[in-house]
């Protein structure tokens, strides 16, 4: 990522700073700031759900450096951003990515996918200085894919409902994703779409409510894991900071593209990742809870929750050199030892 040429005198734009990627991309680029040549980094989030000490702090440590503002992407006018026309990279992070919250606020989820997107494609499509434009999607764009296409491969065109729970932000997804192919096709714009597949580790709060969240909270609160399934769905896990150098490596593409970026291996059970949390737990921090299974009150919990979720990342590995690290028992016990510091409040 020492690539100063790329990032020389620039200025960077993180819509979603707030948010489980935005804390360590966010870091990276202050902390990496002077040897990277970075001038500046504008933050924007609506801070829907609070706005974190970390980030209050890094507003501290670095007052010349992050500007952060309270903007709605949606709505506000990105015009009336200081530095925003001068920004050289943009990442748009500002989504809802939990389920429980983005089925609490399905139209915030839609707005930011679709319509906040749009604004920063129309706002940057003729700019002179953009060199990257990075979209989040979601490994969701594929719904629940056929059995033959697990791993799954970036041209799987997805098997998604358009109607239910989780609508909002599959599908959400999916037409930013039209958006972004749209205007690079159109302004030839440096425009690359992430998928992330299952990413966890330091970033995500404790009431984030995916399941590695959950099963981090449980432990370092002591208390029982609590599985709302029968533990069979399986998923790859990446470790966050993995999944952030893919994220940066697409940021430096520099043209149109789409990757899947997560773990490949191995695929894991959800009462297989309890387990890990749980023996990590123990021999780090004297955990003596159980795993259990109960029926959640809510009858849509796992209403369209696909059972396989696994990425092939051989076009990653081909495109941009990326080559995940971290496996998920080391990067478990990475996950609850941050937690189990004091050293930094999410």
């Amino acid at each position: 990522m020492g690539n100063r040429p790329a990032w020389d005198g620039g200025i960077l734009l993180v819509t979603g700073c707030a948010g489980f990627l935005g804390f360590y991309l966010i870091q990276y680029f202050l902390h990496y700031a002077e040897q990277l040549g970075i001038r500046k980094v504008i933050g924007l989030d609506n801070f829907l759900f609070g706005k974190p000490s970390w980030l209050l702090q890094l507003t501290e440590t670095y007052p010349n450096l992050l500007s952060l503002r309270a903007f709605d992407v949606s709505r506000d006018r990105i015009e009336e951003v200081d530095g925003a026309r001068d920004v050289r990279y943009v990442i748009h992070g500002a989504s809802i990515a939990s389920p429980t919250f983005y089925r609490r606020y399905p139209l915030a989820t839609i707005d930011a996918n679709i319509w906040g997107l749009r604004r920063l494609l129309d706002f940057y499509h003729d700019s002179k200085q953009l060199r990257g434009f990075l979209f989040f999607s979601s490994s969701e764009v594929y719904g629940e894919p056929d059995p033959r296409f697990i791993p799954t491969p970036e041209e799987y065109r997805g098997n998604v409902a358009c109607l239910g729970p989780r609508a909002c932000y599959d599908e959400s997804k999916r037409f930013g994703e039209t958006l972004s192919y749209v205007f690079a096709q159109t302004y030839d714009m440096p425009v690359i779409i992430a998928r992330p597949f299952n990413n966890y580790g330091p970033g995500m709060r404790p009431d984030d409510r995916r399941l590695p969240a959950d099963l981090a909270e449980a432990v370092v609160s002591g208390r029982d894991i609590t599985l709302f399934s029968d533990g069979s769905p399986t998923r790859t896990y990446c470790y966050v900071s993995d999944a952030v150098v893919g994220y940066l490596l697409c940021l430096l593409h520099g043209k149109y593209n789409y990757f899947n970026i997560g773990a490949d291996m191995p695929e894991l059970s959800v009462r297989e990742l309890a387990e890990l949390y749980r023996v990590a737990g123990a021999e780090a921090r004297g955990y003596a809870g159980k795993v259990h299974y109960e029926t959640s009150r809510d009858p849509e919990y796992l209403a369209h929750n696909p059972n396989r979720r696994c990425p092939d990342i051989r076009k990653a590995r081909r495109e941009l050199g990326y080559d995940p690290q971290i496996d998920v028992e080391h990067g478990v016990r990475r996950h609850l030892q941050f937690l189990g510091s004091a050293q930094t409040s999410i």
